[in-house]
């Protein structure tokens, strides 16, 4: 005899005429959700609470481990440069105009044999280790601009987005050889190349240039004074 409860076609028109009963629904057992076996904090001993925020730690520690991770990443990626790279005419446009967005670019023009070139390239390579997201360039004068005047040099130029920012051209915007790297550095940042640490401006102040000038010549006008009564 055919199940009157099986699925076929068959059964589905008797049901339909009344000669087999509706099939039933089968019941489902309701799964049991087991209980929560957390406890609240109140309810947890000192070795289970210590436990507990030994794990917190661990977990805040972890999250703020993966921050840094991301941080020194991003940082990593924006660091590009690090030391001064030599150009010529022919990279000008490719190092220069086509940095990349929000790059700044610091181009020293020099020649061999002018002390104050060599310095600013030497200092240029400190400041190039420190303050890698900027690119640092120099390049031989005439190798970049045919017929540059000598008397113009040490020249930097500062560009970002293909602009050209800042010129310094001749040794007077320098200060001559008593150029210190950290005078250099805070002209970069006057100029919104770099942040600083320094907190002022290290040259020395014109009035204080003045006074240490006339405290030595006071000193040694009394050194005179002082030999001329040992003469006597």
């Amino acid at each position: 005899m055919q199940d009157p409860n099986a699925d076929t076609e068959w059964n589905d028109i008797l049901r339909r005429k009344g000669i087999l009963p509706k099939k039933e629904k089968p019941v489902v057992e309701e799964e049991e959700i087991p209980e929560d076996d957390g406890k609240k904090y109140e309810d947890m001993t000192l070795d289970e609470l210590d436990e507990f925020e030994d794990e917190e730690d661990e977990r805040v520690m972890e999250m703020y481990r993966q921050k840094r991770i991301a941080e020194i990443k991003a940082l990593h990626s924006k660091n590009k440069f690090g030391d001064v790279r030599e150009i010529s005419a022919i990279d000008y446009v490719q190092e220069v105009n086509k940095a990349g967005e929000g790059i700044w670019v610091v181009l020293h023009l020099y020649k061999q044999g002018i002390p104050l070139c060599s310095l600013i390239n030497q200092y240029l390579r400190q400041l190039a280790a420190k303050f890698p997201h900027v690119k640092f360039l120099n390049s031989v004068s005439t190798t970049c601009i045919p017929n540059y005047p000598d008397k113009n040099l040490p020249t930097i130029f500062i560009y970002r987005n293909n602009d050209l920012k800042e010129s310094w051209i001749g040794p007077g915007n320098f200060g001559g050889m008593n150029l210190k790297v950290d005078e250099l550095e805070w002209k970069l940042h006057k100029a919104g190349v770099v942040e600083t640490t320094l907190e002022e401006d290290p040259k020395p102040k014109v009035h204080d240039m003045m006074m240490s000038s006339i405290r030595c010549s006071t000193n040694h006008t009394k050194n005179d004074d002082d030999s001329s009564d040992e003469d006597y």
